[in-house]
């Protein structure tokens, strides 16, 4: 018979024989970002996997738990992704448990227009109007002037991502939704780990969200979460999220609260199976315990994880300073940012641009990515739907044209790191201005 804590010995000792590959300056990739995984993380795999762990059960309840208590909130709502997320996010305030607080089709919500998608979509997914905001050049965050100036009077809510790990003014905008009766969603997917004012990110707002996909912070394979101090809206999150069922009971359970037949509900008739009724228009977007085993195994390590992305970004700031052409980026004041990534932007009288340092960048294998979609407005996607604008995009345009951040994740070392500055230093001293030549002195006669 085959033992199965032996078994769990050898696929331990399998991960310790993967070939340790040397890095190799313009062969080995760079990564902009990636799994940071350990034999740990495959046994938490492999164990879950031996027991058959397929849906979500026990282990991501347990997860849910450890993660919210990580975090600072009392409830976590695991999902597949830190897209499904933000729908859950957004969707929540739209349901009829807030009363006349509820977000309704035609509200605004203000957001970035330099961002990612995901962000943004479930406000239009609900029917909502996103009120787009320029972000400051050091920070590439909105500000509290950006988010006060944008408040009009049908704007309900504000849904604004940490960018790259670097927290935007998170006290100061929650206070303006606060003084304006408006909720408030931190997309939280990039800065797990951050803090601002000497308070865990994630923690300031009616609802957060993080992402678990292999670039981010901690990773589950895919995979996000929802947390909320408001048992309210953890309810409807759990709600949407299961089918949109009326129950409580996590699937496998059949009557936990005793009353499965006692409830009449809608116009279905008296003692309707409990775990059929549908309270919301939902979903299933579930993760499975396989997920949240990595994902506890991932958990154990996160304050690893986030020493080495403040140690990465921390070289490159240091490294790179005073560098001619490249401007580059800053810590919100008041903040200890969980870096995502090291963004640099062209400056415009630099005598290269973007396209030009990343493919230099690109062929020496180390990765880059442009900062998210840049400015959403000009995508295809979005060419046509309807939003307000609050003052101008210029600096999302500028960052459109000319930003690109390079990777911290904990896979990158030292060495690493030597050779992206290395190579960063390089291609601007290729391409420093040539002296104005002094003009000479005017002959005698023309004086």
């Amino acid at each position: 018979m085959i033992d199965r804590e032996d078994l769990i010995r050898t696929i331990r000792e399998f991960h310790g024989q993967q070939p340790d590959r040397p890095f190799v300056p313009g062969v080995t990739e760079i990564q902009s970002s990636g799994a940071h995984l350990d034999p740990d993380d495959r046994t938490a795999l492999a164990a879950a996997a031996l027991d058959m762990r397929i849906a979500a059960g026990a282990l991501a309840h347990r997860f849910e738990t450890s993660f919210a208590r990580r975090i600072g909130m009392r409830k976590a709502r695991l999902t597949n992704s830190g897209s499904s997320a933000n729908l859950l996010a957004i969707t929540a305030l739209t349901a009829p448990e807030l009363g006349e607080a509820r977000l309704r089709p035609g509200d605004e919500v203000i957001t970035c227009a330099a961002g990612f998608p995901t962000t943004v979509n479930p406000i239009l997914q609900n029917g909502l109007e996103p009120v787009f905001v320029d972000i400051d050049e050091r920070t590439y965050n909105a500000t509290p002037e950006l988010i006060e100036a944008a408040v009009g009077p049908r704007t309900r809510a504000v849904a604004l991502a940490h960018t790259l790990g670097n927290p935007f003014p998170v006290a100061e905008i929650a206070e303006i939704c606060s003084r304006h009766g408006m909720f408030l969603i931190e997309d939280n997917c990039d800065a797990v780990g951050s803090r601002y004012r000497g308070r865990a990110t994630g923690t300031f707002g009616d609802l957060s969200t993080v992402s678990f996909y292999p670039a981010h912070h901690l990773t589950t394979g895919e995979g996000g979460c929802v947390l909320t101090d408001n048992l309210v809206l953890a309810r409807v999150v759990k709600s949407l999220r299961d089918w949109g069922r009326d129950c409580w009971c996590e699937p496998g359970e059949s009557n936990r609260c005793g009353g499965r037949f006692g409830f009449e509900l809608g116009g279905l008739p008296y003692g309707y199976d409990h775990k059929y009724i549908y309270s919301h228009i939902g979903y299933n977007l579930k993760a499975t315990d396989l997920q949240a085993a990595l994902g506890l195994s991932q958990l154990a390590k996160l304050d690893d994880f986030c020493a080495a992305r403040r140690h990465n970004w921390g070289r490159l700031r240091a490294e790179l300073d005073g560098i001619d052409h490249l401007r580059l980026p800053e810590p919100t004041p008041g903040s200890d940012p969980s870096w995502f990534g090291f963004a640099m932007t062209v400056a415009p009288d630099a005598p290269f641009d973007r396209f030009d340092i990343v493919n230099f960048l690109e062929r020496r294998r180390i990765a880059t990515r442009g900062l998210f979609a840049g400015n959403l407005l000009r995508h295809p996607a979005y060419s046509a739907v309807p939003h307000r604008v609050s003052g101008d995009l210029t600096v999302s345009d500028r960052v459109a044209d000319r930003t690109f951040w390079v990777g911290v994740y904990p896979g990158i070392t030292d060495e690493m790191i030597d050779y992206v500055v290395a190579s960063v230093r390089e291609f601007v001293a290729g391409h420093r201005r040539a002296p104005v030549p002094a003009a000479e002195p005017p002959a005698e006669g023309n004086r």
